[in-house]
Formats: C-alpha cells, sequence, structure tokens
C-alpha cells in the first residue's frame, strides 16, 4: 500500500513557489525620462572682415551657430558659409544680413568634417559654434 501525501505538506510549498513568481515579475517601473539634447562646443572665433575657420568635426551634423556682428548701422554685409572640410565645397548660407545683429542659427547637415568662412564689412564680429547630441535626462519621481 503506498502511503498518500498530505495536501498540508505540500501545499505551503506551492505558496513558497508562486510568491516568488508574483515577486520576481514586480519591477518598479523605470523612473520617468526626457529626451533632451546637450550642446558641446565644437569652436569659437572672432574678428572683423574675411576668415577661415580652422576644421571642425561634427558626428551628428546638427550644429548651432550663435553669432554677433556689431559696428555702425550702416556697416555692411555679414555672411557665414558652411563649407565641407573634405571636399571644400560650400554647403549652405548660414547667415547673410546687412549691418549689425546677433542671434542663433541652427544648421542640419550629414556628419563630416566643417569649416566656417565669415565675411564682414566694417563689423566686428565673434561666433560659436556648438553640436547637438541626443541624451535623455532622468526626471525625479512625483
Amino acid at each position: 500500500m503506498r502511503a498518500l501525501r498530505r495536501p498540508s505538506a505540500i501545499l505551503p510549498s506551492l505558496l513558497l513557489v508562486a510568491a516568488a513568481g508574483v515577486l520576481a515579475g514586480c519591477h518598479a517601473p523605470p523612473p520617468p525620462a526626457e529626451e533632451i539634447t546637450i550642446w558641446q562646443r565644437r569652436g569659437a572665433w572672432m574678428g572683423r572682415g574675411l576668415t577661415q575657420t580652422e576644421p571642425f568635426i561634427g558626428d551628428t551634423g546638427f550644429l548651432r551657430l550663435t553669432w554677433e556682428a556689431h559696428g555702425a548701422p550702416n556697416a555692411g554685409a555679414f555672411k557665414i558659409t558652411v563649407h565641407s572640410d573634405v571636399s571644400g565645397r560650400p554647403l549652405l548660407v548660414a547667415v547673410d544680413r546687412r549691418g549689425p545683429g546677433r542671434d542663433v542659427t541652427y544648421v542640419t547637415e550629414d556628419p563630416r568634417a566643417f569649416f566656417l568662412v565669415i565675411e564682414s564689412e566694417d563689423l566686428d564680429w565673434s561666433v560659436e559654434v556648438a553640436e547637438g547630441l541626443s541624451g535623455t535626462r532622468t526626471l525625479p519621481r512625483p
């Protein structure tokens, strides 16, 4: 004759296995996050007249040009052209205006090495280039 197992001996083991399974599936949700752009400086220049900058690398091709031109109100042209450092060809005119001013211009190009050609007539100028990199920021829990 075979001895029957008592359900009372099996039940605690089953409950323990079930509880472990439930606890393994209970993870706190990840903290909320938001997509952000991190700006890394690639170069800054200042001057007067015609200048070609040294090359800089754009790993993403997403560039921010922060520029300022100052001088007499009737001063001449101010122009910034973005060039490929690989071929030397002009890719786009980022700024083209007359007289003093300041602004931020965003450029989206294929990743590559770039340089700027900056032209000014009777204007002192400054230009800073930063590259936008994608990132995530964890937000505090409510």
